[in-house]
């Protein structure tokens, strides 16, 4: 796959950005290996922008490195210094969840009533809510009444 290319601008955005950033990928002693592609895909696909750190000493290694990884990742290189490789890869949109628009769920609620002396020992029921339903401050379950879609008499008398 081709690497991204970015405009001198945006790479210098991208640098800054990058610069807090603490190496997420460390490459050691064996090179470039499959795992070690892999972990850079994921860091890629988790955060968008990453810094990676080479142990090898020599420059030409670390070159060949950061152009196989752009070139196999769809990344962009944005920077190389020292021993820190800095890549760029757009974030994928993560999938919609399939309850788009729906109400919630039922869920299971504690409610504890305390004993009127404070001697006693408190009640403790568990409760089925469902989505269109609340607890009240005194423990009674109701539900949540829709809002009208008219507007309030002080905006009407105000225009």
């Amino acid at each position: 796959m081709p690497q991204i290319n970015l405009t001198p601008t945006q790479r210098r955005e991208k640098r800054a950005d990058a610069h807090h950033l603490d190496p997420v990928v460390m490459v050691g002693g064996e090179g470039l290996t499959p795992a070690v592609v892999k972990e850079t895909d994921a860091a890629l696909n988790a955060h968008g922008l990453i810094k990676v750190r080479v142990q090898g000493d020599d420059r030409e290694a670390r070159e060949a490195m950061f152009v196989q990884l752009c070139d196999e990742l769809n990344a962009a290189p944005i920077q190389h210094i020292g021993k820190l490789l800095v890549l760029w890869r757009p974030v994928p949109e993560k999938a919609k969840a399939e309850r788009d628009g729906a109400m919630p769920g039922p869920r299971v609620v504690k409610i504890v009533k305390f004993s009127k002396s404070g001697n006693g020992r408190p009640q403790i029921n568990k409760v089925k809510l469902m989505g269109n339903e609340r607890v009240t401050q005194g423990g009674e379950i109701k539900r949540i009444k829709k809002r009208s879609k008219t507007t309030s008499v002080k905006k009407t008398f105000a225009d």
